[in-house]
């Protein structure tokens, strides 16, 4: 068996000149794991390389430090992005060391202390000769005659690659940090839609349809966009880069929930975006924190409700709410100019705002509700409820959209208090967009002033 081994503290050592082509079963490679946590610290140790074209693919045996723990992971890298990883969906969290095995018997794990298994490809007993990293950045495991037993293309993370195949019902999955929500990418027979989900909730916030309701069977990553495919494997529709370079790999950002097509800039020497889902900061899922509102200055203000026997703000958003109240415990306060960007299938059509601030206070689970009458109250009247009061953004008035927000009884000031808390947070809006209007308009006017200042100066020393 053949046996690597690297110190955890040299992390960079080997990027360059020890990467293989393979490696052959049976081998294993291992990395020192810190006694001591460090924040920040990511160890590497680079096992093979495909040099296809730069910057090229690498998979390397890592361990990083992340929330007081070291977690050993398998990974490839194009350049210094991660575009696959072993423990992307669950952490394998070890100490002393982090061992990649690749066993006699064709099986593919990763152990820690004491022998622990934390990760494995179960493919023992298929006669695995080798793993390999194609030109694709495709991680494979294949036989004497280069029939393929495993791929981590049948395991995507939150990156899709150049020429990697995404079926239907497949989705990439991008995790929040600070936050028990997660994002998803999905492929669905009709659409594609990226989506929050947080507990038992699922909203959408972007979505693609083919036209003529064509049927979506997988979709690929070529070199000028997205491609959609149906059952003949006829392309049915694209969206396309909006730059002459190559597409790389596709990424649905674990910050902000956005879907970016990105190209390899030699210029600046760095990947860029050639496309991007959602183009504003107000789009954005997660743009403001939990009772939030994304404002037309793509700032973010608070929807703040103070019970009649409180006279202190709260410092956070929504701080202090309690959740899982209904019935004759809560009341729906109605928030004038503002929607979600969050959708999904309306949970009763043809209902009156009435009928539908009910439908979320009878529900425990429900925190608000938007009520959708067109423009000018002349569309379908349907009722959407949420589990959660995120991607709140202000909208022009008379946009047909009333969104309710369920707070404890007395909260909202009762029945008549309902319009003034509404008024205030309209005003909390305008004052925000209004004071950075004035001092972008102060600072103009502050400039033109000096410069006059300045050339008439100039002038009369002449």
């Amino acid at each position: 068996m053949k046996t690597y081994l690297f110190l955890g503290f040299l992390i960079h050592f080997f990027a360059h000149g020890s990467c293989e082509s393979d490696l052959p079963a049976p081998s294993q490679v291992m990395l020192a794991v810190p006694a001591e946590y460090s924040v920040g610290f990511k160890g590497r140790a680079f096992l093979m390389e495909a040099n296809q074209m730069l910057p090229s693919f690498k998979a390397a045996l890592s361990v990083e430090a992340i929330n007081g723990k070291y977690a050993c992971s398998l990974s490839v890298f194009l350049g210094e992005v991660k575009v696959w990883d072993s423990g992307h969906f669950t952490k394998f969290y070890t100490s002393e060391k982090c061992l990649l095995q690749l066993t006699t018997d064709g099986d593919l794990l990763l152990k820690g202390a004491n022998e622990q298994v934390g990760w494995r490809t179960a493919t023992h007993g298929q006669g695995v000769e080798r793993l390999q990293l194609s030109k694709t950045g495709n991680l494979i495991l294949v036989d004497k005659l280069n029939r393929l037993k495993w791929q981590s293309f049948n395991f995507p993370t939150d990156v899709m690659l150049w020429g990697q195949r995404l079926d239907l019902g497949t989705l990439l999955t991008s995790f929040t940090t600070n936050s028990d929500s997660f994002y998803s990418f999905e492929i669905q027979p009709n659409k594609i839609a990226m989506y929050l989900n947080s507990g038992s909730w699922k909203h959408s916030y972007w979505e693609f349809k083919p036209s003529k309701n064509r049927n979506i069977t997988f979709v690929q990553l070529g070199s000028k966009g997205l491609e959609l495919f149906n059952h003949e494997h006829r392309k049915i529709a694209q969206i396309r880069s909006q730059r002459i370079e190559p597409l790389r790999f596709m990424s649905l950002g674990n910050g902000t929930g956005n879907l970016g097509l990105y190209y390899y800039s030699s210029e600046k020497g760095k990947f860029e975006t050639s496309f991007q889902a959602l183009n504003t900061t107000c789009d954005l899922p997660l743009a403001c924190e939990p009772y939030g509102i994304c404002t037309f200055s793509n700032s973010c203000s608070c929807i703040r409700f103070v019970k009649r026997t409180e006279e202190k703000m709260r410092s956070r958003c929504g701080e202090g709410y309690r959740r899982g109240f209904c019935g004759r415990e809560a009341e729906m306060v109605e928030l004038g100019d503002v929607r979600t960007v969050l959708r999904n299938d309306p949970k009763r059509v043809n209902v009156s705002r009435e009928e539908c601030s009910s439908l979320c206070m009878d529900d425990c689970k429900c925190v608000a509700a938007l009520y959708s009458s067109g423009k000018d109250g002349d569309g379908v009247r349907e009722c959407f409820l949420y589990g959660l009061v995120r991607g709140v953004r202000q909208v022009d008035r008379g946009s047909g959209f009333n969104y309710m927000v369920k707070v404890p009884k007395g909260s909202g000031g009762g029945h008549g208090r309902s319009n003034n808390v509404r008024k205030w947070v309209l005003v909390m809006v305008g004052v925000i967009d209004g004071l950075i209007i004035l001092f972008v308009v102060g600072g103009i006017g502050y400039y033109v002033i000096r410069k006059r200042r300045k050339n008439l100066a100039v002038d009369n020393t002449s």
